[in-house]
C-alpha cells in the first residue's frame, strides 16, 4: 500500500470531476452526517472547472488512483497584500488514510505557497466534532488557536 513517498499531487482534470463529487458526498456524511444533494454538488463541483477564479482542485494519487482530493480557494487579504488559499472539501478515500495523501497534497501546497511571493497562506476549518481531521492537520503543523470561525448559511 502506498505512503507519502509514493504519492504524487497534481491539479484535477475535469474528467474525474464524477470522482470529486463522490468524494464531496462521503465526506459531509463521514464528517458531519450531512446527507447533499448530488445533483447540486455535481453543478458545484463542475462550476469550479468552469470558472478557475473559484478555485481549483487537487489530487493525490496512488497505486494508480486517486486516493484524495482537496479544493484550494482564494481569498484577497488587504492585511497581507496577498492571496491566502483555504483549503476546502478535504476527502482521502479510507484505505488510503494515515498513508500520507493529506500531507502530500498540504505539502504541495505549503511549496507552492513558498515559491509564489503575491500567495501569503494556507487556512482551511473543520467541523468542531471532527477530531481525527484536527489530529491531521495539527500533525502537518497547522495551527488552529489563532481564528474561530462564525456562519450564517442560509
Amino acid at each position: 500500500m502506498a505512503n507519502a513517498a509514493d504519492m504524487h499531487v497534481r491539479p484535477a482534470t475535469p474528467g474525474e470531476a464524477d470522482t470529486i463529487v463522490q468524494f464531496q458526498l462521503r465526506m459531509a456524511m463521514e464528517s458531519e452526517n450531512m446527507r447533499l444533494e448530488p445533483a447540486v454538488v455535481s453543478r458545484g463541483v463542475r462550476a469550479v472547472f468552469d470558472d478557475p477564479a473559484k478555485g481549483r482542485y487537487w489530487v493525490a494519487e496512488a497505486d494508480g488512483q486517486v486516493a484524495g482530493c482537496l479544493l484550494t480557494v482564494p481569498e484577497w487579504s488587504d492585511w497581507r497584500n496577498g492571496t491566502v488559499l483555504w483549503i476546502h472539501s478535504v476527502y482521502v478515500r479510507p484505505e488510503f488514510r494515515r498513508r500520507g495523501a493529506f500531507r502530500a497534497m498540504y505539502e504541495h501546497l505549503r511549496r507552492m505557497v513558498q515559491a509564489d511571493p503575491a500567495l501569503k497562506g494556507l487556512r482551511l476549518y473543520v467541523d468542531t466534532g471532527n477530531t481525527p481531521a484536527q489530529k491531521t492537520y495539527q500533525a502537518v503543523g497547522m495551527d488552529g488557536e489563532h481564528y474561530r470561525m462564525y456562519e450564517w448559511m442560509k
